[in-house]
């Protein structure tokens, strides 16, 4: 399957920095697994059975919960792109309902960058666009956001 990027590209436009989700979409499926984990171990050192079928039912709901949050977060990163090329800036989500955002780069106010101190540790944030007539665009959670921001103001 091939990127939306590439497939709207102009004669003459080229990708100059992409970006995506961050990992940290995983974060609830990642605690979700250490529980499960956690919960199963438990079950293996009982040796009362009513606590012993308790933990692995309550190991196996839980697993199934962090089952669906890993896929979950998968597919949001599957279906996110940012990308900047010399000429725009553009975000699709979505895989059947699209989501996109596109501005050209010459329309570009200003770019803010929202981290809270785990962003800033991890490396994540939010980037607000405003656009001059173009209106304004937050794009959550994405990796590495003073690159993106330089990509986009650097010119």
């Amino acid at each position: 399957m091939a990127r939306y990027i590439d497939e709207i590209l102009q004669p003459g436009e080229r990708v100059l920095y992409s970006t995506n989700a961050h990992w940290i979409f995983y974060f609830p499926a990642i605690l979700a697994w250490i529980v499960a984990i956690v919960l199963f171990a438990v079950s293996r050192q009982s040796d009362i059975y009513s606590i012993m079928i308790l933990c692995l039912f309550g190991s196996g709901l839980v697993a199934l919960a962090a089952l669906y949050w890993t896929l979950k977060g998968w597919f949001h990163r599957f279906t996110t792109e940012t990308d900047v090329t010399n000429l725009r800036v553009v975000h699709k989500t979505g895989f059947i309902k699209r989501r996109t955002f596109e501005m050209a780069l010459d329309k570009v106010e200003s770019v803010d960058v929202d981290q809270t101190i785990l962003g800033r540790i991890l490396n994540y944030g939010d980037v607000t666009i405003r656009g001059v007539g173009e209106g304004i665009e937050t794009i959550k959670t994405i990796a590495s956001p003073l690159a993106f921001r330089s990509s986009i103001t650097t010119r």
